[in-house]
């Protein structure tokens, strides 16, 4: 049975997010580095280098904390900055480092570093803040900040919902 393309749903954009729901997925981004280490914990290295079709668990925990440490930056640009272009990254290339093969307690330390801080910027953003924007020049899209954070909520429980199917499917 090959992996899913999407184990906890595909994307589904939120517009407008309402005040009660970004608490909510603040409270889920914050818990998210828990989440990874409860995901990995006790997997062996041969484990944590089994794919789940082309990134390996470890690659897509390090993958995670890559695409979260670009998404913190992405906020303070558009906090600092007048509807700033943010710098696009190849993922994949990224992916293929050799950072992304190792340990995968590193990738899960910056993981928690990068969403204490995040989690202590989005707590004392108010709603002029979530309105701030930024411009994706791969989509070409103009980005609200409070549509990007559905966006990486989901993001995290895609690929933790990776690694779990990973467990499953292999009885770990």
């Amino acid at each position: 049975m090959p992996p899913p393309t999407f184990p906890v749903g595909p994307y589904a954009p939120e517009r407008p997010v309402s005040p009660a729901r970004r608490a909510e997925l603040i409270d889920e981004v914050a818990a998210a580095p828990g989440v990874f280490a409860d995901s990995v914990r006790a997997l062996t290295d041969a484990q944590l280098d089994a794919p789940y079709v082309n990134w390996s668990a470890r690659q897509i925990v390090h993958h995670v904390a890559d695409s979260h440490t670009n998404c913190l930056t992405r906020f303070k640009w558009a906090l600092t900055e007048d509807h700033p272009t943010i710098k696009a990254y190849d993922e994949t290339a990224w992916a293929d480092l050799p950072d992304a093969r190792a340990d995968v307690a590193l990738g899960l330390a910056l993981l928690s570093a990068v969403h204490a801080k995040w989690d202590a910027l989005l707590r004392r953003m108010g709603d002029a803040d979530f309105a701030r924007t930024f411009h994706h020049p791969e989509t070409n899209e103009d980005l609200r900040l409070d549509e990007v954070l559905p966006l990486y909520a989901w993001h995290a429980r895609h690929h933790s919902g990776q690694i779990a199917w990973l467990r499953q499917h292999h009885g770990w």
